[in-house]
């Protein structure tokens, strides 16, 4: 399980303008991406197994409580996709139910949720970018477990949550297909890779990256909403559906919600080991590999089916945030760029 030990505090000096962050399932590559990249200002604990169990509501309620967090960002998750269809019970416990224990501990002490879904939601079947709001139609276990996390925090009544899907993720501190393409092309002449499922690679700092744009959002939203309010008590402005003080203060108050964020454009896993060979090469990586051979999915069975298109549109993230995607074979090139200079 993809949920490691471990209890850390790991805040920064408080100051008069900082926001308590707890960080759920401190130990995963995206939750070390988050906290090494958090901007300035957020006071940030973080937990994990074997002391912090997000299946156990009771320890979510007591430790939401006693941080007074003001931000929970949950990255816990049960993320063994084949192993989901025979640990079923589980999965649902961890991506699921206890995803709502979240949910109903951050309305308590109002605070915002940040929970990390994935593609796996939809069956795959779309040839156009999947929006926040197409049908979702989950194929495996795994997908089915992480989409009843997405309804426990819909049914909780919070109103201040974040639910981001991502895909096809990889970044330092974890397994990921970029570093088993690099492990198995130095100890192999030749390898096959799937062709025939599209979607877009995410490298984890772009997704940290994304998570606190969206967060800064809500620091603006607040900002302008004490403003508004600040506005109709100096100037006695009567409010109503069409007052300066009611405009303002709805502005932007869709932000909260659901939202996709991959890098942009597409490839195929194929596509994908392709240019990480390429690159690495390009970067001084000796690898034995002579040669990537495409191959379809039925060629590889495994016990959970996979979605064969799983591309996102990015553009209400874009248009919210006023920020830009960074494309995949950018971030790849960061990726093992960064990853040269750190061995």
């Amino acid at each position: 399980m993809n949920i490691r030990s471990s209890i850390t505090d790991s805040s920064p000096p408080v100051t008069r303008h900082s926001s308590r962050l707890l960080i759920v399932g401190c130990n995963g590559m995206l939750a070390q991406a988050i906290a090494s990249s958090a901007p300035s200002g957020y006071a940030i604990t973080a937990v994990d197994l074997p002391e912090f169990n997000i299946t156990d509501q009771a320890m979510v309620q007591s430790v939401v409580e006693a941080t007074q967090t003001e931000i929970i960002i949950n990255c816990a998750a049960y993320t063994n996709v084949d192993g989901c269809e025979t640990e079923q019970e589980l999965a649902n416990q961890v991506n699921g139910i206890a995803v709502g224990y979240l949910a109903e501990a951050a309305k308590r002490v109002n605070a915002t949720l940040v929970h990390i879904s994935t593609d796996y939601v939809f069956d795959g079947e779309k040839k156009t970018p999947y929006a926040e709001e197409d049908q979702t139609n989950p194929q495996s276990v795994y997908g089915s477990s992480k989409l009843l996390g997405e309804q426990a925090i819909l049914s909780s009544g919070l109103e201040k949550y974040f639910i981001i899907r991502t895909s096809w993720l990889y970044g330092p501190g974890g397994n990921n297909f970029v570093e088993t393409i690099l492990r198995l092309a130095g100890e192999r002449e030749e390898l096959r890779i799937i062709s025939d499922q599209v979607g877009s690679p995410t490298y984890t700092g772009d997704l940290a990256d994304a998570v606190f744009a969206l967060l800064g959002k809500c620091c603006d939203q607040e900002a302008v909403m004490k403003k508004a309010l600040q506005i109709g008590r100096d100037e006695d402005v009567v409010t109503g559906p069409s007052s300066p003080v009611t405009d303002l203060a709805s502005r932007d108050s869709s932000i909260y919600g659901s939202y996709h964020f991959s890098n942009g454009g597409q490839c195929s896993w194929y596509d994908f080991a392709v240019e990480i060979v390429d690159q690495a090469r390009k970067n001084g990586v000796l690898l034995k590999l002579g040669k990537i051979l495409p191959i379809n999915t039925e060629d590889y069975p495994l016990p959970a089916e996979r979605p064969k298109y799983s591309v996102f549109s990015k553009e209400k993230y874009c248009r919210i945030t006023k920020r830009s995607v960074p494309g995949w074979q950018d971030s790849l090139a960061q990726y093992l760029e960064n990853r040269v200079n750190t061995q």
